[in-house]
């Protein structure tokens, strides 16, 4: 069973009603259309308490009636499907140069993806807190205006963030000490709907959970692009968070050491934000490897938009460039290098990278996966490194599925 129910936003187990209702919208998600003689057979409940709880359910527009029928010998069963025109999740992210919102219902559908052009990191929490306040209420307006009901938001950040949704550390935006989640709800005005923050990376992940090619692997990883370089990491179905909720750190671990002089050749003193030398957000990062690809991009300022720097790289390696080719194939060892040591420690079915990592994947993977493959204590056919599927935004769709795992969790919305 794959689960990626945050710990704030849990059923309460002990009910056992509520439990029930989220066996049965799990059933139904994974294997609709199905009748309800289908999701008493499967779950191991009784008949009177399957046709009770999806009685309850459509009542609430959580599941609908197909009207489709099986072809089997007897009378013909109604077809159940997830019911996501109701209801909606809200996801923020912060990127590395913008702003990105979805809004997604119970079937995963997204009805919205908006994004602004932003440099969190330049402008300071206060002010990105402004701006995240104002994409809400945009959003907010739109998906009501059509008569949805919005039941949460979350909010992904690349660094540390605890269980009060404070950010102690965001090195990527230079933030320090950021109680997000308080400031974001008071900017809001009390939405009326609950306000979470987790990093991008563990949304992410989530996201491949759901919604990608990936869905419902056990044991899986996702690595996001962008100014870090953070690891949401799944085992045994369970999103892996840490003592503290401070696992994934990956960005900073340093993958120079004991590097050959040939491999660490243009790559300047390659410091990390965090004070350290030779850390993979310090050679993989979005800002790293525009630095190192593309010494003309912003000789006098920082780069602002990323997307046009990545474009350009994108055309110079289809066009053979040798240089901006030679880089990537170093880059790529680099991340090679790191996922060795997350495959060792977890032992993932596949590893997928997103962001900028996903973009690039047709140069940096083939040299990730010798690199896998050369220092990896496995048997290297038993993961794989593959690019996601689910775009710049899947911080954004993990957020907007996290804030409906109170409903799947089996809590009925308020009324």
């Amino acid at each position: 069973m794959i689960s990626i129910d945050r710990p704030v936003q849990t059923a309460d187990l002990g009910d056992v009603r509520v439990a029930n209702r989220a066996v049965v919208l799990r059933h139904v998600r994974r294997h609709a259309p199905c009748s309800r003689a289908d999701v008493a057979a499967r779950t191991g409940l009784n008949k009177a308490t399957v046709s009770s709880l999806v009685s309850e359910l459509i009542e609430h527009g959580l599941l609908r009636e197909t009207g489709l029928t099986e072809n089997r010998v007897g009378r013909p069963a109604t077809m159940l499907v997830l019911d996501g025109a109701r209801y909606v999740g809200l996801g923020l992210q912060i990127g590395a140069d913008e702003l990105v919102v979805v809004a997604a219902d119970l079937s995963g559908e997204r009805l919205l993806t908006w994004r602004r052009a932003f440099a969190a990191a330049l402008t300071g929490p206060e002010e990105t807190v402004r701006a995240l306040a104002a994409l809400t209420r945009r959003a907010v307006t739109r998906v009501t205006g059509a008569g949805r009901t919005v039941l949460g938001l979350t909010v992904g950040v690349p660094g540390l963030v605890d269980a009060d949704g404070a950010v102690p550390l965001a090195l990527a935006l230079g933030w320090r000490g950021v109680p997000l989640a308080a400031e974001l709800r008071r900017a809001l005005r009390d939405p009326g709907f609950p306000v979470g923050v987790d990093t991008d990376a563990n949304l992410a992940v989530s996201a491949e959970l759901r919604h990608g090619p990936y869905a419902g692997t056990a044991d899986l990883i996702h690595l996001t692009g962008g100014l870090a370089v953070g690891a949401g990491l799944v085992s045994g179905g369970r999103l892996l968070r840490g003592g503290r909720g401070f696992a994934g750190e990956i960005g900073h671990l340093p993958v120079l050491a004991g590097a050959s002089p040939s491999a660490t050749a243009g790559l300047g003193d390659a410091a990390c934000r965090c004070g350290r030398r030779g850390c993979l957000a310090s050679l993989a990062g979005v800002d790293a490897v525009v630095r190192r690809l593309l010494p003309d991009a912003a000789p006098d300022a920082p780069v602002t938009d990323y997307l046009p720097e990545i474009d350009r790289i994108q055309a110079l390696a289809r066009a053979g460039d040798e240089p901006v080719r030679t880089g990537l194939t170093e880059i790529g060892r680099h991340l090679g290098s790191a996922v060795s040591v997350l495959v060792d420690l977890l032992d993932p079915e596949v590893v997928v990278v997103g962001g900028h990592l996903a973009t690039l994947a047709p140069w940096l993977l083939p040299a990730a996966r010798t690199e896998l493959a050369a220092r990896t204590l496995a048997p290297p056919a038993g993961v794989r490194l593959e690019a996601s599927t689910l775009g710049s935004a899947a911080s954004a769709l993990g957020g907007a599925t996290a804030a409906l795992a109170t409903v799947e969790a089996g809590q009925l919305p308020a009324a």
